[in-house]
């Protein structure tokens, strides 16, 4: 038995800050809140108690030390990015986020899903990291967003990947594409239905993928019970990802109260990833990406409070890399930035979370649930900035930082 004391706790539920925080543990659960201390005793103060947040949106083996950029593309083989996301990693789980969704490889590595490997070295333990749901690899039609062959306009033939890697055109081939990441441990299934910021040539928000081949990935998917996020940024592309199913839509960032009130009707989920559009740093990108970011970034920063107040439900996502590894609490400060109260981001981070990768055994700090405790140097609903200032992580009643 482990006990955890502290100045407060917050109920997530309620909305309060619990005075004094006591917080009982027994292996890797929660097994009491409040009463007496029982066995050892952690004593963290002034802090206050959160549940261990999560990021909705990253992707580890990318970013981090020693990375070329588009370069490692070619450059970086398949054990080289696993090594570096081992790093990202713990940085992710130091920055107090024990539960991530790795959302999409989209990088040559022969079929092989290394995110599910990652998940897999974390789990028993070889590796300090957080939870992983992993997706697999990315899937996007030939010159689609996130095909990497658009990133920097290789000649044919030059980094081409296959279906298995996530490239995959027609209602046969993206079936065959969702079927391969699910054989080999993907949890949810990514898909690019628009264009972004970083890809080359169109519009940022055209649709990708016709609805009849967004209708056959969440097909593929919900029939084995996993659900779908969406790259998409553009209004039309968002109500056609909606239309089709899709769970989540990453980005959005060029939503329009249209897209909005479809995706609260059907309840769809937003990952905003806001803070890219203030660290994201494009001014080494070629002039049309540039021009591309000019359009959007302004777009990003309204689009999330107009979903918000509209009723969509939302959830934390960094994008990382795009916010570096271990800054992820970056996103928080931005949502509360935009307009959204400290509570909501809190509970974007947590519970809704949660809901979005279908658990019920986090998000709160609750008797019975997993022991994912972090806490924070003062009231995170006073001032979401200590939530980056995190000075204890514990993950499944394993204590990585105390200080």
């Amino acid at each position: 038995m482990l006990t955890l004391l502290a100045a407060g706790l917050l109920d997530i539920d309620t909305g309060e800050i619990v005075r004094p925080a006591v917080v009982r543990i027994e292996g890797d659960r929660i097994v009491g809140i409040g009463g007496d201390p029982e066995g050892e005793i952690i004593d963290l103060g002034d802090a206050v108690l959160l549940p261990g947040l999560m990021d909705m949106e990253v992707n580890l083996l990318m970013g981090g030390r020693g990375e070329t950029g588009l370069a490692s593309s070619v450059q970086d083989d398949p054990p080289l990015r696993m090594l570096r996301a081992v790093g990202n990693a713990r940085r992710t789980l130091r920055a107090g986020f024990t539960t991530v969704r790795n959302l999409g490889l989209f990088v040559k590595t022969g079929g092989y899903l290394l995110d599910v490997a990652l998940g897999k070295a974390i789990d028993a333990g070889w590796i300090d990291g957080p939870r992983i749901v992993p997706a697999g690899h990315a899937i996007t039609p030939t010159g689609g967003h996130l095909d990497p062959t658009m990133f920097a306009a290789f000649a044919p033939h030059v980094l081409e990947l296959s279906i298995e890697e996530g490239i995959a055109n027609g209602v046969d081939e993206v079936r065959k594409a969702v079927r391969y990441q699910i054989k080999h441990g993907a949890q949810l299934i990514k898909v690019c239905v628009s264009g972004g910021v970083m890809s080359l040539t169109g519009a940022p928000g055209a649709q990708h993928y016709s609805s009849e081949e967004l209708r056959a990935i969440v097909d593929e998917a919900h029939r084995r019970g996993l659900r779908v996020a969406s790259h998409t940024h553009g209004a039309d592309a968002v109500r056609a990802a909606v239309e089709a199913g899709i769970d989540c839509i990453e980005h959005g960032f060029l939503i329009d109260d249209d897209a909005i009130a479809l995706m609260v009707e059907r309840g769809t989920y937003l990952v905003p990833t806001t803070r890219l559009a203030d660290a994201m740093d494009v001014s080494k990108a070629p002039p049309e990406l540039q021009a591309k970011a000019a359009q959007m970034f302004p777009r990003a920063r309204t689009s999330v409070l107009a979903a918000y107040t509209a009723g969509v439900k939302i959830a934390v996502g960094t994008d990382a890399p795009a916010i570096p590894h271990g800054r992820n609490a970056d996103e928080l400060v931005a949502l509360v930035e935009r307009g959204m109260s400290p509570l909501a981001v809190l509970r974007a981070a947590t519970v809704t979370a949660a809901e979005l990768i279908d658990v019920t055994d986090r998000g709160r700090l609750a008797e019975g649930l997993l022991a994912d405790i972090i806490a924070v140097p003062g009231d995170p609903l006073r001032d979401i900035t200590v939530t980056q200032r995190v000075r204890f992580v514990m993950k499944g009643g394993k204590v990585f930082v105390h200080h």
